[in-house]
Formats: structure tokens, sequence, C-alpha cells
């Protein structure tokens, strides 16, 4: 297995490419910014400086099949595939990735879409994270994914004890703005002295400035505790001293309003209760497993009501829920779902 991208080699892989952390995945060059802006797609394909430079290292090389890690690699995995099965690995609704930020929305956005339109019906194997995303995938480009989850491996934890007194609320993920992890900090100073928050965050690109304003705002609020971030692989055993996974994700876009991101699964794996908004997967989730409460909207009050009553006992009942869907809700669950799509993948090419 050779596996492609920016940093070290992961576990398992046989030989890696490591991309040039300061070559950008997009065409955000000059020249590559004039062609979306000039809506030339086609020749924007090949001109981020990441797809260019991988394009190169992989010239001469042949593989059974090649795995799109996401939309903006889908003509570099044809062009590397040379013939052979490509899966395209969709983890969001591409067009919408990022449409928050205008320059996306603007010159990116468009893009997404010519890749999406011209190279999913050219794939053996398409996947995503969940089955709303899939419709739409299906609604506007013909193709219909199959679901792969963001679920981490099954972990061997039991609950821990709860305190009659003591309410803890753990949030683990990047600190990346249009979260709300502002209304964690202020839901929390908002409700009564039982409730704590820990947060474990990884700063984002933005050189840890969004974390530095979460810092103040929780400042002099001393049931709120920021740690280092966690390894993926450890999180689980290091959120299971808590007793509620928190995020409440506004549907400020598509992406945000069907997120069903992996921390829900961390959250589930460390068998803790979860307290989450309306957001369409996850709101589903937690009421067909019975794993904890979700809040009537968004807002801090909102928030706060959803968690101020919540006792001990109902606490006890949602991890213990948590405990009995792990196996259902791990990466387990759907290893057989990838395995079925990679043989079909390789049949496909043998035919």
């Amino acid at each position: 297995m050779t596996t492609v991208g920016y940093g070290s080699a992961p576990n398992d892989a046989i030989e890696h490419i490591e991309v040039p952390s300061n070559l950008p995945s997009l065409p955000q060059t000059v020249p590559g910014v004039s062609m979306l802006a000039t809506r030339q797609w086609r020749r924007a394909e090949m001109a981020a400086p990441a797809v260019r430079f991988v394009r190169d290292v992989l010239r001469e090389k042949r593989f059974d099949l090649v795995v799109a890690n996401d939309a903006r690699v889908l003509a570099l995995a044809h062009a590397v595939a040379q013939g052979a099965p490509v899966w395209a690995d969709l983890h969001e609704w591409a067009p919408e990735e990022r449409t928050h930020v205008l320059s996306w929305r603007l010159l990116v956005a468009p893009f997404m879409r010519h890749l999406c339109a011209r190279y999913l019906p050219l794939c053996a194997a398409t996947s995503t994270v969940c089955e709303p995303i899939a419709e739409l995938y299906d609604r506007d480009f013909g193709v219909h994914p199959v679901v792969v989850r963001n679920a981490g491996p099954w972990q061997s934890l039991e609950p821990s004890p709860i305190d009659d007194d003591r309410v803890r609320l753990v949030h683990s993920g990047g600190a990346v703005g249009g979260r709300n992890l502002e209304a964690m900090i202020d839901a929390v100073a908002a409700l009564d002295e039982r409730f704590t928050l820990d947060l474990y965050l990884l700063p984002a690109n933005d050189g840890g400035a969004y974390l530095r304003k979460l810092t103040s705002r929780a400042a002099g609020i001393d049931r709120i505790v920021f740690h280092p971030p966690v390894a993926p692989s450890d999180l689980p055993a290091t959120l299971n001293d808590y007793d509620v996974g928190v995020f409440w994700i506004p549907p400020t876009h598509t992406n945000a309003r069907l997120t069903l991101p992996n921390k829900f699964f961390d959250y589930v794996q460390a068998r803790l209760a979860v307290a989450v908004g309306p957001t369409v997967e996850m709101q589903r989730l937690v009421e067909h497993h019975g794993l904890g409460i979700v809040a009537d909207g968004f807002t801090v009050e909102q928030c706060v009501a959803s968690l101020a009553s919540l006792t001990a006992n109902e606490v006890r009942g949602f991890k213990s829920a948590a405990h009995s869907a792990t196996h259902d809700l791990s990466f387990e669950s759907d290893a057989q779902v990838i395995r079925s799509l990679v043989r079909a993948s390789l049949s496909t090419e043998g035919a």
C-alpha cells in the first residue's frame, strides 16, 4: 500500500509519499486563481502545486486501485490510476465544504462541482459519511455513494462511575471557528456549580488565535479547563473519565447541518452520554440508541435548558446505553462495507 499526503507515514503504509507542507492542494497561485475566476476548470484540475508534485512523483508507478481522499483530488486520482479503478471517498458534501468563506464560495465551489460532475461517474466506487449526503451526490451527480462512517475502532472500556454532585462535560476536536465552541463556555458559566467542562482542542491553522480567544473567554471560570490535544487512538480512554460529550454545531451550511463527526463516535466508545443540538444525523443516532439529550436549538439558552435538569441517574442510563451501542457504532461495523467495496472495484477492473 502506497500512501500520499501531508505529514509522516501512517501505520501499515508500505511506501509513503510526503507532500511538502508548503504546497497547497487547491490552485492557490496567481495562474490558478485566474483559471478559477475565468471558469477554466479543465486547466485548473492539475494546477494546484500539491497536485502537480504528486502527479510527477507517481508518473511511473502503477496501481491496482486508487483511493481519492476527497473531491479535490479526483482529477489527480484518475490521472495516477491510468485506467485502474478509482474509489472516491467523499467525507463531506464537496460543493459546500467551505462556503462560509466568500472566496471559496465564489471560486472553489464551482470547481468542486466540475470535478464531481466530470469524475464521479467514472469512479468504480464512491463512499461518504451518512445517507443524507449520499442522497445529495445522487441528486446532483447521479451517483449514490455507500455509507462509511467516521467511526473509530471498538474500545474495551466500561462506563466510569458517576458523582451524584457533579456532571463532567467534555469536548474534543479542532479549535475552529463556526463550531459554536463559545456556546459551551457560556453555557457552563450559566449552569450551576455541578457542571464542569474540559476541552481537548487542537489549534487550527490560524496559529492558535481562535483557541486563545476561547481561553480568554473562559478566564476566571474555574470549572472550565483546557488540555493539550490527545492522539486520536488515545481519545476514548482519555474521555472515559468524563460523563457527557458535548457538540452543539449550528447549521450554518449543509455540511454542518448533516455532520456526523468522528468525535461523536469517540464519545460513544468512551461510554459517555451525548449532548447535541438538533443536527440531523447526530440527533437520529442519539434518539435511536438513547444516548443522551438533544437541545431544541443552538443558542446558549437552549443548550443550558437541555442540561440544567439532568440528573445523575439519567447520566448513568445514557452512559449505559452508549456502552450497549459501542459495537454498532464502531469501525468494525463499517469494515465489511469497505471490504465489499474494494472487492467489487477490483472485480470491475478484471472484467
